[in-house]
């Protein structure tokens, strides 16, 4: 059994204070959100490294993923991160500004353009990339090889349940 946390202190004032609550939900998503904060941090400063934060990650993350020849419309962009167009612009102005995107008109719509990744745009979300999974592969060190796994299914079934729901 594993020490006492921070999560179990506060779950046990509540137990005290009103003792006919059911917290297990509370402790099982008191942890959940703890681990996701503690490491969007650590990935926070890893992607700073690379001179973009995580919502320029993600945008950059986006159009690498894509494939060769790494351009996307913005509306695909704004369906990939579930962002409005307005959400995604501020992104991409900053992104352009610094040199790791550029806006190019789409030669299949005269009001349309699409957002091509430049050099060092591949350069900062490949190594921000593999830096962030040696964040993520670090933080699961904790768990051996099956419960990985175990964690990995059980997270994915619970994901399905809000599945729908988009985020932000």
């Amino acid at each position: 059994m594993a020490e006492p946390d921070a999560v179990d202190r506060i779950v046990e004032q509540w137990s005290r204070e009103i003792p006919e609550l059911r917290l297990e939900s509370m402790a099982t998503f008191g942890r959940i959100h703890r681990v996701s904060e503690k490491l969007r941090m650590r990935l926070a400063r890893v992607y700073a490294e690379y001179g973009i934060g995580r919502n320029e990650f993600d945008v950059l993350a986006s159009i690498r993923r894509s494939g060769e020849p790494f351009i996307l419309s913005p509306k695909q962009i704004g369906a990939s991160l579930m962002l409005s167009s307005g959400g995604l612009t501020g992104r991409l102005d900053k992104l352009e500004r610094a040199g790791l995107v550029e806006r190019l008109p789409d030669p299949d719509d005269r009001r349309g353009l699409r957002v091509r990744l430049t050099e060092p745009g591949m350069e900062a979300v490949e190594g921000a990339v593999r830096a962030g999974l040696g964040v993520t592969e670090s933080a699961l060190s904790a768990l051996e090889s099956d419960e990985r796994r175990q964690l990995g299914e059980l997270l994915r079934k619970l994901h399905a349940a809000f599945e729908d729901e988009p985020l932000g």
